[in-house]
């Protein structure tokens, strides 16, 4: 990628986890980065330590990051990675818009749809930045395990193909790998979908039902992704690949995934984690965008169900279980 254009100025919006891990890469492909967090007293600490033990303990930023809680610092940054959850993405960018430049592309981090609007967040942020060049980054990848220097491969996606190769070729280190598409629609509903599918199998982990039923989620998980994808105009090849199957193998088995988490302790009968993931805010509009297509998601369906207290885990289930027979598909 040595003619690609480069992104030498990246300013990353949101400093939790995983855009911690994401500053770092970004600085071990070469680059200056900007770490932003709205809180000033995170920020010093950060900079003090050199670490973010808040939210991403036992790695150490790197020496090309620059944490600040000054939202002026990012107005000369060349691109920008936005890592902020998917229900804030609207007003962060919408404070963002002004600051930066005209000719900065932002990636979307985040994983969503955007509760009472039922938007994907490109979707978002051309509302709340017209005229702003809308990327997404995705794919299988925990933020400890790409801090930690872990290979890792995920996707970049957008509609103008120089934007998604520049992105690739300023972030890529040996072991930070990126493959480029300009199918964003693809990528955001790999993302989103496989959140909520990830609540799913938390739950059968958390009922103890076994492996069997574990892979059974994942395979059936993986063809409602793909109905409801290909009904969204989504390419068939982005979904069968890092940011559609991919994220959703890594995040389906894990309880490093909050998502999963978050089903594991529905199924056990234990109380939500306090922050919720990202799937239980994505569930209901996902179900929505289905049902508006005629597109048939009962797992999903049932995590909806089971997350607005409309179904018990144990009925849930039976409902599932006992769904007519029919052919694979």
């Amino acid at each position: 990628m040595s003619d690609e254009k480069i992104y030498s100025r990246i300013g990353v919006i949101g400093a939790g986890a995983w855009g911690s891990a994401l500053a770092n890469v970004a600085a071990r492909a070469g680059r200056e980065v900007t770490l932003w967090t709205r809180d000033p007293a995170h920020a010093q600490d950060m900079a003090r330590t050199r670490a973010n033990e808040r939210r991403l303990p036992g790695a150490a930023l790197h020496e090309r990051v620059t944490p600040s809680a000054d939202a002026q610092d990012l107005a000369q940054a060349d691109a920008i990675l936005l890592v902020t959850p998917a229900q804030s993405l609207r007003a962060v960018a919408q404070r963002f818009a002004p600051i930066l430049r005209a000719d900065a592309p932002v990636a979307i981090c985040a994983k969503g749809v955007e509760r009472g609007t039922n938007l994907l967040m490109g979707e978002t942020l051309a509302q709340a930045a017209p005229g702003c060049v809308a990327a997404a980054l995705s794919g299988p990848s925990f933020a400890h395990d790409v801090a930690a220097g872990l290979p890792t491969a995920v996707t970049v996606a957008c509609e103008r193909e120089d934007v998604a190769r520049a992105f690739c070729a300023s972030l890529a280190t040996p072991a930070f790998r990126l493959y480029h598409t300009t199918d964003l629609r693809g990528v955001e509903i790999g993302g989103a979908a496989k959140n909520v599918l990830a609540i799913a199998c938390g739950v059968a982990a958390g009922r103890a039902l076994g492996a069997s039923a574990q892979a059974a989620l994942v395979a059936r998980g993986f063809a409602e992704l793909r109905r409801f994808g290909r009904a969204m105009g989504a390419r068939e090849e982005t979904l069968m690949g890092l940011s559609g199957l991919g994220d959703l193998v890594l995040t389906c088995g894990s309880t490093q995934s909050r998502n999963f988490a978050l089903g594991h302790a529905l199924g056990r009968g234990e109380p939500a984690p306090a922050a919720l993931a990202e799937g239980a805010f994505t569930a209901a509009a996902l179900v929505e965008l289905a049902r508006a297509r005629d597109v048939d998601m009962p797992i999903c369906a049932a995590v909806d169900a089971i997350l607005a207290g409309r179904m018990s885990v144990s009925d849930a289930v039976d409902s599932l279980l006992a769904r007519p027979l029919k052919s694979e598909g």
